[in-house]
């Protein structure tokens, strides 16, 4: 932004520069060149009336004389023709006699007005001496073309000078403004992707920048300071929910343990273990809702994760459960070592929610297969397993909380692990294995050299069974 502000005032700064500095020198310019021409025809007709004195009315020659020292002094050269053409006085130098003079003499004995030629720096100016149609004679006038040279460069110069002052001086306001407008929004982008990342205390600074920005910056504060108190309060009936719930279902749990000892009939044994195992149901949909309200809170500092490491480890984790259920879990491939950016532990959590709702799902002799790749910026994980898969409906509202109601568990696996996969900037999505059963597919940010974090590691989440 600082860069685009700066040349664009450059460029327009610089536009009207052209604009008004040089048409002004170039006036200018013309202007010089047309005094100095009038300055010589002048000096040239000083001489022409003291010739016409002489070769017209016989008068002595010692006023034409006069001044034609005075030319010669002040460093022009001079010569006077009669009717004939021939040279009557001269200055001591040549430059206003040959054949360049003689051209001008025909002409303005002729009653013409010559153009007046400039050659080897020196301009040459011709009068006629006397009426214009009837002239007596003729003086040319060749002064040099280095004073008004001189003068001329000295209008480029200074027309060059104020447009590169111009031009500094506009780079340099330009540069302060760019720096006075971005550099707040600079912060203030800082301190929103900051809270982003979880820290919730972070405020921008409202005293910097144009009064937009600074009306933009307090309008953040404001929104952060009511997310903060939001988010803290989420927590608070978290945490009171956690031990107003998981408290008394512990003590009903230990209460029916204790009478169920004591029971001696079937019937009512039966009807016990029924209100035990219902109170562990109870308990396990208590922590899976606390497990995905964490999750929805979860502000990750992504990490590099090595997901060929972390794919091993959980595959080396379940493969006893699997073989004690009589399920094959494999890795299909070494493949390359992959790293992504994910929050500290959650890969752990996605792979054992996923790998757990599969054991569960597919039957003895079935197979969970785990594959891993690269799609552009992405990696791409896979979880299959050939069990009973989902329907159509049921996969469009799977990472739902209870958005499966066949689910053997609690239903909140995947609405976990899809809020896990999410908030670290990925996706999930479920399709159907070649031949039958479910495929999970995970795209994960890949890890960039230089990774910055963007908050802190979350709590581990319980494992929830859901297909």
């Amino acid at each position: 932004m600082t860069r685009r502000i700066t040349w664009t005032l450059l460029v327009l700064t610089s536009v009207l520069l052209v604009l008004a500095v040089v048409p002004l020198a170039v006036s200018l310019t013309a202007r010089e060149r047309v005094a100095y021409r009038d300055s010589q025809r002048a000096a040239t007709r000083v001489v022409a009336a003291a010739a016409e004195e002489h070769l017209s009315d016989n008068k002595p020659p010692t006023v034409m004389r006069q001044e034609l020292g005075a030319a010669a002094r002040a460093g022009d050269c001079a010569a006077v023709y009669d009717t004939s053409g021939r040279v009557v006085a001269s200055t001591s130098c040549t430059a206003a006699q040959g054949e360049e003079a003689e051209e001008l003499v025909k002409d303005v004995l002729a009653g013409h007005e010559p153009e007046p030629p400039e050659n080897e720096g020196r301009l040459v100016a011709a009068e006629p001496a006397g009426e214009v149609r009837r002239p007596a004679g003729a003086v040319v006038l060749a002064r040099s073309a280095g004073p008004l040279d001189a003068r001329i460069a000295a209008i480029w110069g200074w027309s060059a000078a104020i447009g590169v002052a111009g031009l500094a001086a506009s780079a340099l306001l330009s540069v302060r403004l760019a720096r006075w407008v971005s550099r707040p929004l600079s912060t203030l982008d800082v301190s929103a992707r900051r809270l982003g990342e979880g820290v919730l205390d972070e405020r921008a600074d409202v005293g910097a920048g144009p009064p937009e920005v600074r009306r933009l910056a307090a309008t953040f504060n404001t929104m952060a300071a009511r997310m903060e108190a939001l988010v803290h309060g989420h927590r608070a009936v978290i945490a009171e929910v956690s031990h107003q719930l998981r408290t008394p279902l512990a003590a009903l749990r230990l209460r029916l343990d204790v009478l169920a000892a004591d029971v001696g009939d079937d019937d009512t044994a039966a009807e016990f273990a029924a209100g035990q195992e219902e109170i562990a149901r109870l308990s396990r949909l208590v922590d899976g809702l606390l497990a995905v309200a964490r999750a929805e809170q979860t502000a990750p500092r992504p990490t590099a994760v090595r997901v060929d490491e972390v794919v091993a480890e959980r595959v080396a984790a379940w493969s006893p459960v699997a073989e004690e259920r009589d399920v094959r879990l494999t890795v299909s491939s070494d493949g390359p070592a992959l790293t992504v950016a994910l929050g500290a532990g959650h890969l752990e959590q996605i792979l054992d929610n996923l790998i757990a709702n599969a054991v569960d799902a597919v039957p003895a002799g079935g197979s969970i297969t785990l594959d891993r790749g690269t799609v552009r910026d992405v990696v791409r994980v896979f979880v299959r397993d050939d069990g009973p898969g989902m329907t159509d409906e049921t996969k469009a509202v799977a990472f739902r909380r209870f958005g499966n109601p066949k689910a053997r568990g609690a239903g909140l696996g995947l609405a976990i692990v899809h809020r896990l996969v999410t908030v670290n900037g990925g996706t999930a999505r479920l399709e159907d294995t070649p031949g039958g059963g479910l495929t999970v597919v995970l795209d994960l940010p890949l890890w960039r050299a230089g990774g910055t974090g963007r908050g802190g590691a979350s709590r581990s989440l319980p494992v929830l069974k859901e297909t």
